[in-house]
């Protein structure tokens, strides 16, 4: 089913033709006094340079227009050439019914779906997920669902970190340590344990030792440089731990994503291409992009419209090692040559804008992708605790990100006890599920580019712009719904029939608008959107169900249409909340 303001938009084009007007200038707005009306269109205002006529007596026209509308029952021209809109109760009860009887809530499907590859993890191995790993799961996965239910065919990749010089370090202090292990032996030829000789424990720890070592020691740095070579060029010994590496941190990573709910259909890193750099560097070298400079082969990107210097992108260094440009760039030729996407959309730190400049850049010069993909960066802002600066544990380091799952999950249990004055026993599972959403929800209502506060306290309450709020509306909606069950009430045979307070209509109204808010949220890549949207649709039902007795009424058609419409609205509710990431409990 087309959107309500498409509808709206075609019925006002077809009032400006018969009135002598071109059609484009029939759009359909939200109004911005919601006191006075509905919806607006300002078309007149445009048109008055055309007609050489004042926008107020085109206004007048095309309202004469639109007097026997079926689609709204007001139209008036005011001052100095607006027209306020209200629709007609029947067109808006008869889109609503169209919305329930529909399973996808006539949300419409892509009619030529695109395939999407979204680069939303970016995870190093052998290091435990922290709170700056959590805006890249939490937007990604969102961006991901959001396709899926609009239609598109789109491919989640975690893109881990997994064959740079932090390999090379814990390779370095590992030898430091235990030097007599067989990896370390050249002429070993065995075969390698299938234990590793360390933990994942081990692992969190042999990291930032090796890398505080590496600032303060130079030869320890490239002593670990080499290494990094030496794994690159698959030394035995070498390769064999990083399987084991990879083996341990893969798993772990794996379970705290899972804690997010965030899931991957990939899970590659930059070693899956190191066998295509070869080939891709040689071939920017025979086709003229790649050229030498200094011992390093770097191609040119900078552009006579730029700015700013966009330093040339480099390939390899001096030494022969690969960079995060390379490997970004052997990916990119990876994934179109595997899956010829229609685009390929990166959610990292917005710090990294540079990076993907010159990456894009150089991917589009040497022909790795064709001028029909699209590559987009959606450059994220910094989680910051209320001091302003990067989210940090009291004692000032970065916090891992399942003791901020934890936290929340504990500060949610004691406020739903707090509510339910007992301790029952699924109160647990209900603070974990609800925990989630504050900490979702927390995020994704901010706009993605923008830096924000992370306040527990405020994303944590039943109160206000929060997860928890949404869910408490949820839950206080099923909660109505059982209780007309149990008095005898059947919602599934309920019809939504017209409104009969200005409170039932605004509610009305907004659920109306959830096809137009998913697909705008989608082509801006805005989540925020999604957020600002059921925030209105959750205050609009409290205002509605503090305003009726929804109950206790007694003219059973009046409470069967309420019913009908919240039953509705909750779907609406699930629906979008699913698409950001999260669920609801039964109860809170």
């Amino acid at each position: 089913m087309k959107k309500l303001l498409e509808m709206l938009s075609a019925e006002l084009s077809g009032a400006f033709e018969k009135a002598g007007y071109d059609g484009s200038y029939g759009r359909a707005v939200p109004s911005n006094r919601p006191d006075l009306c509905e919806f607006q269109c300002n078309g007149a205002m445009a048109a008055k340079k055309v007609y050489k006529k004042a926008p107020v007596e085109i206004a007048k026209d095309v309202a004469a227009k639109l007097s026997d509308s079926a689609v709204f029952s007001r139209a008036e021209a005011v001052m100095p050439g607006f027209l306020n809109l209200d629709l007609r109760e029947a067109f808006l009860t008869d889109y609503l019914t169209q919305m329930a009887e529909d399973e996808e809530l006539s949300v419409e499907k892509a009619k030529e779906p695109r395939t999407l590859i979204v680069d939303y993890g970016g995870p190093n191995v052998a290091k435990p997920l922290h709170v700056g790993h959590l805006r890249a799961a939490i937007i990604g996965e969102c961006l991901k669902r959001l396709g899926r239910r609009l239609g598109d065919h789109v491919i989640g990749d975690v893109h881990l970190g997994d064959w740079g010089l932090q390999i090379g370090l814990i390779i370095t202090e590992l030898k430091k340590r235990k030097p007599d292990l067989v990896y370390f032996d050249p002429d070993y030829e065995g075969d390698y344990p299938e234990e590793a000789p360390f933990t994942l424990a081990d692992l969190e720890e042999i990291y930032p030792a090796a890398s505080a070592r590496s600032k303060e020691d130079e030869a320890y740095r490239e002593e670990a440089l080499q290494a990094t070579v030496e794994l690159q060029q698959k030394r035995r010994g070498y390769y064999a731990l990083w399987q084991q590496i990879m083996r341990l941190s893969v798993a772990d990573l794996k379970e705290n994503y899972r804690k997010l709910d965030v899931t991957f259909d990939l899970w590659k890193g930059e070693a899956d291409v190191q066998d295509l750099i070869p080939v891709m560097v040689d071939q920017m070298k025979k086709d003229g992009f790649a050229y030498e400079d200094q011992g390093a082969w770097i191609v040119d990107v900078a552009e006579e419209t730029d700015k700013k210097e966009v330093p040339p992108c480099m390939l390899l260094k001096s030494d022969g090692a690969s960079l995060y440009t390379t490997t970004d760039l052997a990916t990119i030729m990876d994934r179109e040559q595997k899956y010829h996407p229609d685009e390929i959309l990166y959610v990292v730190d917005k710090r990294q804008d540079m990076h993907f400049i010159q990456v894009f850049r150089c991917a589009r010069k040497t022909g790795l992708v064709p001028d029909t993909t699209d590559l987009y960066f959606l450059g994220f802002g910094t989680m910051n605790g209320k001091d302003g600066t990067p989210f940090k544990t009291r004692e000032g380091g970065v916090m891992r990100l399942e003791v901020l799952i934890e936290d929340i999950k504990n500060e949610m249990y004691k406020k739903i006890v707090e509510n339910r004055g007992t301790r029952d026993e699924d109160a647990e599972n209900t603070a974990a599920i609800v925990g989630l959403s504050a900490i979702k929800y927390g995020d994704l209502s901010n706009q993605a580019t923008k830096d924000y506060v992370f306040d527990v306290e405020r994303f944590t309450s039943f109160e206000g712009n929060t997860g928890p709020y949404i869910l408490y509306t949820i839950v206080r909606i099923r909660s109505i719904l059982s209780r007309f069950e149990e008095a005898g009430g059947d919602p599934s045979s309920c019809r939504i029939g017209k409104a009969a307070s200005p409170d039932e209509k605004k509610l009305m109204l907004q659920a109306a608008r959830y096809n137009e808010a998913l697909s705008s949220a989608y082509a801006e890549k805005a989540p925020h959107r999604i957020c600002s949207y059921i925030y209105e649709l959750a205050n609009d039902f409290n205002s509605f169900y503090h305003e009726h007795r929804i109950l206790a009424e007694e003219d059973a058609e009046q409470q069967a249409s309420w019913i009908a419409l919240l039953v509705l609205v909750r779907r609406i509710l699930l629906d979008a909340i699913d698409v950001l990431g999260f669920s609801a409990p039964e109860r809170m």
